[in-house]
């Protein structure tokens, strides 16, 4: 589910994930891959940091929400 929530989220705000990975490799002098960033979604193994990081270069923000109940 996380996997289909980012790549959405990714797409719906105009972005690739070839553009995504280049715009952090940019930001955070890494040298990563899709191939790298498909791996971890798929695997389920993506930290939360690196979620934010995604979040805030395709211009999103991610937040807790208290729910009802």
């Amino acid at each position: 589910m996380v996997k289909s929530e980012i790549k959405s989220e990714i797409t719906r705000n105009g972005w690739t994930m070839t553009e995504v990975v280049a715009a952090l490799n940019q930001k955070h002098g890494r040298n990563d891959t899709v191939q790298n960033l498909s791996n971890k979604l798929s695997k389920g193994t993506l930290r939360y940091s690196e979620a934010m990081e995604i979040a805030e270069v395709i211009g999103c923000r991610l937040e807790w929400k208290k729910v009802n109940g």
